[in-house]
């Protein structure tokens, strides 16, 4: 038994350089032998393996008797062995990355986490950090000899199977804590002398690589520890709602006799098992000279109150982002990558803007919602410089609804949407000096109304913005056409289905938050479009990046007209519909509004940020608000973001003399077109549209009665609701009224559209 125990200490230390060293130098001190004898040496590892393939041994290897041979062999053929294990075995190097199969970190843009699922440390510390007590507690516990081997301990293992077989049970251990942190992070749990064998190798590698303390520190922040609970910071918050620099003695000789069975000595599963281990490690520690006597017997009298915790990150701050984080990681890594686990995802929010957006959005629903008939908001910021995701809150109740209105909330922008439309009409060479006629209008049976029933007549296309005057708008569409203005919005970010029919000039079509908020970015980016998106690269468990996102910067309009509908949108604010958003430097922006005020929009940017907030109710009931109250939610979260941030001037109005187009107008051709209301037959009704249902009365005019400062008058059908990624909140059954609008002759009609009014 000695020779054979000699033999394996004499394993471990061929594997060790310096012990190797020392060892070549005493053989120089000897007398060399004949050389006959040193061929005889060198060919005996050949002769054995041609035994042991003449008796068809092949596999015996996996068998314990097989190594006990190999380790009584010569010298030389157990080198040869050592040397293939040792070539076999994983680096080590990329050990300091390490994270566990099976989690899913998610971290925000400045490093923080945001979210931890699975099996994680949520809170890892470096060795510095840790109490020095916390450090011994283990030390004492699982190995007195650590700072001694050099990963593998031969004593313990001596001392263990003796324990094990006085005890005719498996009460004593006699890996190291090298040894531990090498079945973590590379082997399994499997009991087999094969599977040891291996441990105790890369635990020696790993000693060659890392310090002691590089050791300790990976070990601690990574042994599971019960409940949850991966490292001493982790149990420490689990069991005691503390720090690790909060634990009291007995506390730590608690945390610290965990390891070998965590669920068996959890305190949380049984209070007595768990007071017997704790009292085991502090007469450990006793013996090691870590503490004294007296601090023994105090800390065996002390209560062990616990007081537990749900381990940090499990739940999110953030959880509509980090939800739509989780939601794409199957559009972007195949169905291995995401079963391996131990992802760590980069995104790109920002911390300190998203408690902004939150708070904003928390307040309007809170304090001005009861008031104003609005029980739910969202809000979302897009970097226009690369499309980066900076802010989303998509709801303000997780908990009770996890449907996030920024991404999966199909609504009617309202006159949200007319800078597209005017983006269009600029891009085919019209002026924003050109001369439109508000007037009433009826076009295929269509009848657009400004709110109020108010008209202006001749007006520029600026001032039509700036006042969102409707009846302009669907003039303009006519003249520019249903195909280009589509094919302009989906270049800008819409991903949405947008209808051909009238009511598009004034936002009828359906969108999401994000997807309008993405256009105005590629507005605010000069016409380049960068797609949105929260993720900037994703990591697998040993540190290797396996996605990085690459943005495509794509034009989708021209710069020119980019400046001049700019210029346009900075007066909506500066003395139009968005004046509640003003932040004391440039902003561009447009309201809206869809119709009984279901819809409340303001959507703005300044260069380097573009924001959208939408308020309203998941039923789709009518509000009393107005557009003008979520252009104050805007200004409440961007003047936390522009603090800072160096103003930026939006380009100059161009040269307007002899412009060209870079777009072509398709103008739509109407069956029928008249300028005031069109002749009606005597049975009262025109084109299956019945005059006396289109209208109610309108609400009270607020801040001299533009278009998005009141609830429109106009009641209509509802669109048929369109599927979300996840079921939607419930939606209020659309009254059986006839279409507002016949779709025009040549087009692709669409579901019947309830038309907003600015």
């Amino acid at each position: 038994m000695e020779n054979f125990l000699s033999k394996l200490k004499n394993l471990s230390t061929r594997s060790n350089g310096a012990r190797a060293l020392q060892r070549s130098d005493n053989a120089a001190n000897r007398s060399p032998k004949p050389p006959s004898e040193a061929v005889q040496k060198v060919d005996r590892p050949a002769s054995i393996a041609r035994r042991i393939k003449r008796l068809q041994l092949g596999k015996l290897h996996r068998q314990p008797l097989f190594w006990v041979a190999l380790a009584l062999g010569s010298g030389g053929a157990l080198a040869v062995g050592v040397w293939a294990i040792d070539k076999g075995l994983p680096d080590v190097s990329d050990i300091a990355s390490f994270a566990q199969n099976g989690t899913l970190t998610i971290k925000a843009a400045d490093g923080g986490v945001l979210q931890q699922l699975g099996p994680a440390t949520r809170q890892k510390l470096t060795i510095k950090q840790m109490p020095d007590r916390v450090v011994k507690a283990f030390v004492a516990a699982e190995d007195r000899r650590f700072y001694q081997h050099n990963g593998v301990d031969y004593q313990s293992i001596v001392r263990a199977v003796g324990s094990n077989l006085l005890a005719r049970d498996l009460v004593e251990g006699g890996s190291t804590i090298t040894q531990q942190v090498a079945r973590i992070i590379y082997l399994n749990q499997d009991l087999n002398f094969g599977r040891k064998v291996q441990e105790a190798f890369l635990a020696q590698k790993i000693e060659r690589t890392l310090s002691k303390d590089q050791v300790l520190e990976k070990y601690l922040n990574l042994v599971y520890l019960g409940s949850g609970a991966y490292g001493v910071a982790d149990a420490a918050w689990v069991y005691f709602s503390k720090t690790v620099d909060q634990l009291t003695l007995p506390e730590i000789a608690t945390i610290a006799g965990l390891p070998p069975a965590p669920s068996d000595y959890s305190p949380l599963v049984n209070l007595q098992t768990a007071r017997q281990r704790r009292d085991i490690v502090l007469e450990r520690m006793l013996e090691a000279g870590y503490i004294t006597a007296s601090e023994v017997e105090q800390a065996r009298v002390q209560p062990l109150t616990l007081k537990p915790s749900a381990p940090k990150k499990l739940y999110s701050d953030t959880p509509y982002f980090t939800s739509y984080i989780q939601q794409q990681l199957p559009k972007l890594l195949s169905k291995e990558q995401l079963e391996a686990g131990g992802l760590t995802v980069e995104t790109s929010l920002n911390p300190k803007w998203q408690k902004a957006a939150e708070k904003a959005v928390q307040d309007a629903v809170k304090n001005i919602g009861p008031a104003e008939g609005f029980k739910q908001a969202a809000l979302v910021a897009v970097d226009p410089r690369n499309g980066e995701i900076r802010a989303m809150v998509g709801g303000t109740d997780f908990i009770n609804s996890q449907f996030n209105r920024a991404t999966q909330a199909q609504r009617q922008p309202g006159s949200s949407f007319k800078p597209i439309l005017y983006t269009t009409a600029i891009a085919t060479g019209s002026s924003p000096y050109a001369s439109y006629l508000d007037a009433p209008l009826t076009v295929d049976g269509y009848k657009p109304q400004n709110y109020g029933r108010k008209y202006n007549g001749w007006m520029t296309l600026r001032d039509a913005l700036t006042n969102s005057i409707n009846l302009v708008s669907v003039r303009l569409l006519i003249e520019v056409g249903f195909d280009p203005v589509i094919k302009l919005g989906n270049n800008l970010g819409i991903r949405s289905k947008l209808l051909p029919t009238y009511s598009l000039a004034l936002g009828a079509s359906e969108v999401n938050l994000l997807e309008i908020t993405n256009a105005y970015a590629t507005l605010a980016a000069k016409g380049i479009h960068r797609e949105s998106h929260g993720i900037r690269r994703i990591l697998d468990r040993k540190g290797n990046v396996i996605y990085t996102t690459e943005v495509k910067a794509k034009r989708a309009v021209d710069e020119t007209t980019v400046a001049i509908v700019t210029w346009m949108m900075q007066n909506v604010v500066n003395s139009g519909t968005g004046r509640a958003a003003q932040i004391g430097r440039p902003v561009a922006g447009k309201t809206g509004t869809s119709e009984e005020a279901r819809d409340l929009w303001f959507i703005g940017f300044v260069p380097q940020m573009a924001t959208g907030v939408w308020l309203g109710n998941d039923d789709n009931s009518p509000t009393w608000s107005y557009s003008s109250t979520a252009a104050e939610v805007w200004h409440n979260f961007m003047t936390t973001v522009v603090k800072g941030m160096p103003p930026e001037k939006f380009p100059e109005l161009p040269k307007l003399d002899n412009r060209k187009g870079s777009l072509k107008a398709k103008p739509v051709r109407p069956a029928s077109m008249y300028d005031g209301e069109a002749p009606q037959p005597e049975s009262g009704y025109s084109d299956g549209y019945r005059e006396e249902e289109q209208w109610s009365e309108p609400a009270a005019e607020s801040s001299g009665g533009s278009a998005d400062s009141a609830p429109a008058p106009e009641a209509a059908p509802e669109p048929a609701p369109e599927a979300a990624p996840e079921p939607a909140p419930p939606q209020e059954a659309a009254p059986e009224l006839p279409p507002a609008e016949p779709a025009p002759p040549s087009t692709t009609s669409g579901p019947p559209q309830t038309e907003p009014l600015n």
